[in-house]
């Protein structure tokens, strides 16, 4: 499954980091941040809790760009 959340992020290295940080994230099968569009497309593993992964991204994507933010 494929989600799209709306991301504040200040600059495209940042945007950068938060992806990969997203993508290490455990039930996270890939992700993409654009930051021209201030998107965050999340493909989710087979049987990962959507809420439960998101708070994890978020607290992972917080632990390199401090100051980001992603509307849940």
């Amino acid at each position: 499954m494929k989600k799209t959340y709306k991301i504040d992020v200040d600059c495209a290295n940042c945007a950068n980091k938060m992806e990969v940080a997203a993508k290490e994230t455990k039930g996270v099968k890939d992700a993409t941040v654009n930051f021209m569009t201030l998107k965050m497309i999340v493909e989710f593993e087979d049987g990962a809790d959507v809420s439960t992964v998101m708070q994890d991204v978020l607290t992972n994507c917080k632990k390199v760009e401090d100051d980001c933010e992603i509307f849940l």
